[in-house]
């Protein structure tokens, strides 16, 4: 493995001779001043002159890649950065499996790798847009750089993919990544391209689940992207997950921080019975049910980001190399498929059912299931949280079929538990499983910002260790007067 050295000395922070690829290099620049007026408008709002404690690589060495210092968001050295290419890299899935993997792309795949790559791009600027008016009701200063820290990673990866369109695709690449910055999250004419990137992230919770969640579906992307037989996305996406780990650590602790805190309070005023509702909300604290509510919204709004179970533009990515399975080397199969099976969840005669199916065109079941089994790891680890403090309540993942939009169970009604219910009985219940206007009111009125070094917010925890193990009274932030 060779360690690219990362170019520093340039506008646009690279790891692959930019400065020798004068075309791409000027397509890049001529993009730039548009990704800063996108950002002045649709990032972080009101802190875009705070000196915040970001980690900026500086390598694409696992061991040692990144350095922490203060910088204002705006002055970010986004750049290209790619793993270090692997010698002799052989392409591990479908029809190609074992050639060369490719440098340049095949005629033949390039409008299916254009879509691939715009779709995974149209995701990291949404994120950043559903996520610009959180700053003003961060629980700490600790978070407030944890979110800020999130944003300026996505337009990292938005760059990353922007790259592969400039240098790859010409100007049919040119012009989609001009569309990037002008799609816009949850705008009724010019919406992002997946649903769960046009929802709203009114408060804390829902981002913390979101990081969790949805960033999670981004880990399995990227993870089967970066099996792809063309070497520089396979190369970009390796690089991408090492960003991505803490955005799922953001979530994953967050939710932890908050429960945390929710069972604390119960045990200080003697509250049993996690249900009783009224008793722990005037503890000024999120109860453990409303959590299972938004919980069971961003898992299945997640879901629907996988399409549908049984897929022939799955099939069709995977036969051409572009796109693998999660961890595809490290499965025992032929990684062609051509006579393989897999168990699909459907709807039959009425009933819920597992079906084999073409394990070719279920290649989108089994990355789901892949995320799940991966989601239900840090439920363990939110239910271990609510164990150590006694009180009797359990996270858990509701049935793949409930709340869907998207795929086998778009036009039935599933309870959480797994039971088809009639049109009455989900509206009478909904409010039960998902989180109500009510239960949004309630949250929003917890939302205050806590800006002093090292105080929290009533409804979160503190973090057992600093980011860069600083100290529980560091000043993350330093908000422009």
């Amino acid at each position: 493995m060779i360690i690219d050295k990362i170019d520093y000395t340039t506008k646009i922070p690279n790891n692959v001779n930019l400065a020798e690829d004068r075309a791409v290099l000027r397509a890049l620049e001529s993009w730039h001043p548009g990704y800063i007026d996108w950002w002045m408008d649709m990032g972080p709002e009101g802190f875009q002159q705070a000196e915040v404690y970001l980690r900026t690589a500086v390598s694409v060495d696992p061991k040692g890649w990144a350095k922490f210092d203060y910088v204002k968001m705006p002055d970010y050295r986004w750049g290209i950065l790619l793993a270090p290419q692997e010698e002799n890299r052989k392409i591990p899935f479908g029809r190609h499996y074992g050639e060369p993997a490719w440098q340049d792309i095949p005629g033949e795949y390039r409008a299916m790798l254009r879509r691939l790559v715009v779709i995974q791009g149209d995701t990291e600027p949404a994120s950043v847009e559903q996520q610009r008016h959180l700053g003003k009701t961060a629980p700490s200063l600790y978070d407030l750089r944890n979110v800020f820290q999130v944003n300026v990673e996505e337009g990292r990866h938005l760059w990353a993919m922007v790259y592969i369109l400039q240098k790859y695709f010409g100007r049919d690449g040119r012009e989609e990544a001009a569309e990037l910055l002008q799609r816009r999250s949850g705008d009724a004419d010019k919406p992002r391209m997946l649903g769960a990137f046009n929802e709203a992230t009114p408060d804390w919770l829902s981002f913390h689940m979101f990081t969790f969640f949805t960033d999670r579906d981004g880990k399995m992307q990227l993870e089967s992207l970066a099996q792809s037989g063309f070497d520089p996305l396979s190369r970009t996406c390796r690089f991408m997950l090492t960003e991505e780990a803490h955005h799922m650590f953001v979530g994953e602790t967050g939710v932890g921080r908050t429960i945390q805190r929710t069972c604390e309070a119960m045990k200080e005023a003697g509250i049993e019975d996690p249900a009783d509702i009224d008793k722990v909300r005037k503890l000024g604290v999120i109860d453990l049910p409303t959590m299972q509510k938004k919980l069971n919204l961003h898992y299945t709004l997640s879901l629907d980001l996988f399409g549908s179970e049984v897929s022939t533009n799955a099939a069709n990515t995977f036969t051409a190399g572009l796109k693998g399975r999660f961890q595809e080397t490290k499965i025992d199969d032929d990684h062609r498929l051509e006579n393989a099976t897999y168990p699909v969840l459907k709807l039959v005669d009425g009933e819920i059912k597992r079906v084999d199916e073409p394990a070719l065109t279920a290649i989108n079941m089994r990355l789901r299931d892949d995320y799940t089994a991966d989601c239900q790891r840090g439920l363990d680890r939110w239910n271990k949280i609510i164990d150590k403090t006694g009180v009797a309540f359990r996270f858990e993942l509701p049935h793949v079929g409930f709340h869907r939009l998207i795929g086998e169970f778009k036009d039935v009604k599933v309870s959480p538990a797994g039971k088809l219910v009639d049109e009455a009985t989900w509206n009478r219940e909904k409010s039960a499983w998902l989180p109500s206007k009510d239960d949004g009111d309630f949250i929003g009125s917890l939302m205050k910002p806590v800006t002093e070094p090292g105080k929290f917010a009533s409804w979160i925890a503190p973090p057992r260790v600093g980011i860069d193990n600083k100290p529980g009274d560091f000043e993350y932030v330093k908000i422009a007067a």
